[in-house]
């Protein structure tokens, strides 16, 4: 009865031998420094290329968040819009949507473009949105934010509540008044005349987008129906739900409540091209950054393939020793595969400390250049943000490892293919 003869230890695919042969090729010789070098920016390309992905698309997601929350946190995310006749009744269709389920308020708004001007300085424009007391307290983003003064009997105050940086770009503060001037002014027999009325500031708020805190100015319903000559109307009605990704399924529901002609608009009809552009600017600049872990990856090749070259010698050894084609050819996948995953593994590491620690790192540049880097003036918010996305995170680390093996194949390959008998007649 014949026995099968035993597999000897260590002989097998991704054996310890050819784990140990390949774990030589990577440390560096002194003949070798070269090949180190190369191999040293590979890995230093990966890993910076996986980091620079997962930042860029944290930091994108953060970005695309933050506008997002403060937009629908300001804005309604269905707009309610009168047909044919003036929406006198406002205060009866805003209790009805309120009923309806889904809907968490609807608040009656009227909306005006003004000037407005300071005590001192040039004026700037602005939007007066004219909301009951008890709505605004309904916005967390406003009534959450309130950094000076207060919205206790705004109704009868006869004042507005203001941005932060309006009342600092204007030198206001609270208790001084605003003075707001309107286009759509009274009409005389010179003219129609802008009109103009100062009101005190009674709040100051800061809700974290600029382009709020410099432009929008809140003043009582009543106060705003007398200013914009509204008398007992109201312009549209503001719908929060509590999902606005929802929205399309609760359109019906509301148009069947507000029981008149109406128009209804979303959050999404509205802010369409915004946040199609942020979605395009993002696809492209991952497939820019793709490249730098490509270029990195090309580098693996060239490293690689000078590693072939200079140890034909090894390899017609190995081979006149009892190596396959199979082993030779794994030892140089494991070789080139490690430099991408452990720079892969790396870059993961380093984008999500930059991740978490990139508003201390913006100050700290900010700091050391002596300039603004990311000007709220410019891009909105007050600070920069970062939003890790799992399955993003993933298909970044996947497409690094990939790309990395797809790089080790070829000098694989061909050292598999050595002839062993050519290599050792020319040395």
């Amino acid at each position: 009865m014949s026995k099968v003869a035993a597999k000897p230890a260590g002989a097998g695919p991704f054996s310890v031998f050819e784990r140990m042969v390949a774990w030589r090729y990577l440390r560096s010789r002194r003949k070798e420094t070269v090949i180190s070098v190369i191999a040293s920016i590979s890995f230093f390309g990966i890993m910076l290329g996986v980091a620079t992905l997962i930042v860029v698309m944290a930091v994108m997601n953060g970005f695309r968040a933050e506008l997002l929350s403060r937009i629908l946190g300001i804005n309604g995310h269905l707009i309610v819009q009168p047909i044919d006749t003036p929406l006198d009744d406002y205060a009866a269709v805003a209790g009805r949507i309120n009923g309806v389920a889904g809907v968490k308020y609807a608040i009656p708004l009227i909306d005006g473009q003004v000037l407005a001007q300071g005590e001192v300085g040039a004026g700037t424009g602005a939007l007066v949105r004219g909301i009951r007391g008890e709505d605004l307290g309904k916005i967390p983003l406003v009534a959450n934010n309130i950094k000076q003064g207060s919205l206790v009997g705004f109704d009868t105050s006869e004042g507005v509540a203001i941005g932060q940086r309006m009342a600092d770009n204007m030198g206001l503060a609270l208790g001084d008044s605003i003075t707001l001037i309107s286009p759509d002014g009274d009409i005389t027999p010179m003219g129609t005349t802008p009109r103009t009325k100062a009101y005190p500031i009674v709040a100051i708020f800061e809700v974290g987008m600029s382009e709020y805190d410099t432009s929008i100015v809140y003043m009582p319903l009543s106060e705003a129906q007398l200013y914009f000559n509204l008398e007992n109307r109201a312009q549209t009605i503001e719908v929060f739900v509590d999902n606005p990704d929802a929205v399309d399924t609760l359109k019906p529901a509301v148009e069947e409540a507000a029981q008149r002609p109406v128009f209804i608009s979303d959050w999404r009809q509205r802010n369409e091209t915004f946040f199609s552009a942020l979605q395009v600017e993002r696809n492209v600049m991952f497939m820019i950054l793709t490249l730098i872990v490509l270029v990195a990856a090309l580098n693996i090749i060239s490293g690689l393939i000078m590693l072939v070259k200079d140890k034909g010698r090894d390899i017609a050894i190995l081979r006149t020793m009892g190596a396959t084609r199979g082993a030779v050819m794994r030892i140089f996948l494991m070789t080139g595969a490690a430099i991408g995953v452990t720079g892969t593994i790396a870059g993961v590491i380093l984008g999500i400390v930059v991740c978490l620690n990139v508003e201390s790192i913006r100050q700290f540049f900010s700091w050391i250049s002596g300039t603004v880097l990311f000007n709220p003036e410019l891009y909105f918010l007050s600070k920069l943000p970062a939003k890790m996305n799992f399955d993003e995170t993933a298909t970044v680390v996947v497409m690094a490892l990939v790309l990395s093996f797809l790089a080790t194949l070829f000098p694989a390959w061909r050292a598999a293919k050595l002839d062993p008998v050519e290599a050792l007649r020319y040395e």
